[in-house]
């Protein structure tokens, strides 16, 4: 409740980009909250230089309905209900549609649920009203009104947003995961707003020709950075339109791999904070999926230089079922790349975090089921020196998750095929958690496994276990030489005083 507390304190209150809208002054301001005067919509696009070789109509056009819209603006610091669109005659709805785009670029203050109830819902009802339009395809939407759309939009979700929770606390040491969640005060009109512009992206009345002047590079950067957001349903919305975006404007699909690619490292090397990188992580596994074969080179770095650093930072718990559906995703499109996975996995395994560790048993399991034996051979020896370790590790579910890989048919058929090499690793681990491994279930896996393995080779068995017995009695004879040297040194000693 603290954190809500002062999070509210520090909210900045959001402001339109000057170059979108020039703000008139009309008579004395208003004291409210909502952004007050008359506002004359100016087109950065189209400015005065463009004037010359734009045609006299155009200019004229828009013209005309800045001069509608600035008469209809309501007096400073109030927000009248206009007519509906489907009231009005056809020749009047483009303009009136701007009209209600005006109303929708009033900002309200939402920690005072009391304040302008009545602005806060007739801008509520304009913005459900724009979205009913643009889904239905009822209005053809013009150029200039698809652009000061657009406008609207980014004054709307493109805002200052405020601390994230470790900052309010000024505590680097709070997980993530244990974090209060953060609601958005102002959802009510935030989410008409993203769906607004979902249904626009969507439309099959939207042309991309038309569209990318507007959602271009720096908007969908703006978009990106928007993943910060605390908020859930702000990321999900977030999600769902970036990856509409990517599936209409082909233009700006390499910019947004690389944009990805740069929010991974600065989390990865940096900050090791971020609200979005689950979210970042699901759009990435859908476009993942439909990368060509023989796959690019480019992608395969991406593997390497991001996805697979992925594995290190501390919370990874928040987006590892992502991130293993994407690591997944590559070794299914590229059998030859489960050495460079499983070799990566090794790289970044945790030495004291038994969680994480558990975490990369089960992403092993899922990339061992896609390996083929060619792949599995290269990397077979470090990888089961690591799952030997696991198999001892006094943490339970760390040895349970490990002993589990016997479960899976596939592993056991390519560690059958390499049990020459796999059980003299492991099988010492098995013997000492057959002997004094504290956990009863843990036990009983082992014995399992064990078992398994004595019917797959007896012989080979057999000469493991006279090995141990070797090993094992080597250890008690450097055990006891150590212990008649310290008797000696003692003895020693003791005639020396």
């Amino acid at each position: 409740m603290l954190n809500k507390i002062i999070k509210r304190g520090h909210k900045k209150v959001p402001k339109s980009d000057p170059s979108d809208f020039v703000v008139a002054a009309s008579g004395n301001r208003s004291s409210g909250s909502v952004s007050t005067s008359n506002v004359v919509v100016n087109h950065a696009s189209r400015g005065a230089g463009a004037g010359a070789g734009a045609g006299v109509g155009m200019m004229n056009n828009s013209m005309q309905q800045q001069t509608v819209m600035s008469a209809a603006v309501p007096a400073p610091g109030t927000i009248e209900a206009l007519p509906m669109l489907k009231d009005v005659p056809m020749a009047e709805r483009q303009s009136l549609f701007l009209r209600k785009l005006q109303v929708c670029c009033y900002q309200f203050d939402f920690n005072d649920t009391m304040k302008m109830v009545r602005e806060k819902e007739i801008k509520r009802q304009t913005l459900a009203e724009l979205v009913d339009c643009v889904q239905s395809n009822s209005l053809k939407i013009s150029e200039i009104n698809q652009e000061e759309m657009l406008k609207m939009i980014s004054v709307n979700i493109f805002r200052c947003l405020p601390p994230a929770s470790h900052e309010n606390t000024g505590s680097d040491n709070v997980e993530p995961e244990e974090e209060e969640q953060y609601l958005e005060a102002s959802w009510p009109h935030l989410q008409l707003v993203y769906e607004l512009l979902l249904r626009y992206i969507v439309s099959a009345d939207t042309d991309t020709k038309v569209a990318k002047r507007f959602i271009d590079h720096s908007f969908v950067l703006k978009l990106l950075d928007s993943f910060e957001s605390e908020d859930p349903r702000e990321r999900e919305y977030l999600k769902t339109i970036l990856h509409r975006i990517y599936g209409k404007f082909m233009v700006h699909r390499p910019f947004i791999r690389k944009a990805i690619n740069n929010i991974f490292y600065r989390f990865i090397y940096e900050t090791e904070r971020h609200s979005g990188i689950g979210e970042l992580l699901e759009i990435l596994g859908s476009i993942i999926n439909g990368f060509a074969l023989p796959m690019k080179e480019e992608h395969k770095l991406f593997l390497v230089r991001a996805l697979i650093p992925l594995h290190k930072p501390k919370p990874i718990a928040m987006y590892h079922q992502q991130l293993s559906y994407c690591i997944v995703q590559f070794v299914e499109k590229d059998y030859k790349l489960c050495d460079t996975v499983i070799r990566g996995l090794l790289k970044y395994w945790p030495v004291t975090n038994c969680q994480k560790e558990v975490l990369f048993l089960g992403e092993l399991e899922e990339v061992l089921e896609a390996t083929q034996a060619a792949e599995f051979q290269r990397c077979m020896v470090p990888l089961f020196r690591q799952v030997a370790r696991c198999l001892n590790s006094p943490h339970f579910q760390v040895a349970e998750r490990a002993l589990f890989l016997w479960n899976n048919e596939h592993v056991v058929s390519l560690i059958a095929q390499n049990r020459n090499v796999i059980l003299p690793i492991i099988f010492e681990a098995l013997e000492k958690n057959i002997r004094s491994h504290w956990n009863q279930a843990v036990h009983g896996l082992t014995v399992n496994v064990r078992k398994m393995f004595l019917e797959m080779d007896a012989d080979l068995f057999e000469d493991c276990q006279k090995q141990y017995a070797e090993k094992a009695a080597r250890a008690t004879d450097v055990e006891k030489q150590r212990e008649l040297r310290w008797q000696r040194l003692a003895a020693a000693a003791g005639q020396g005083g």
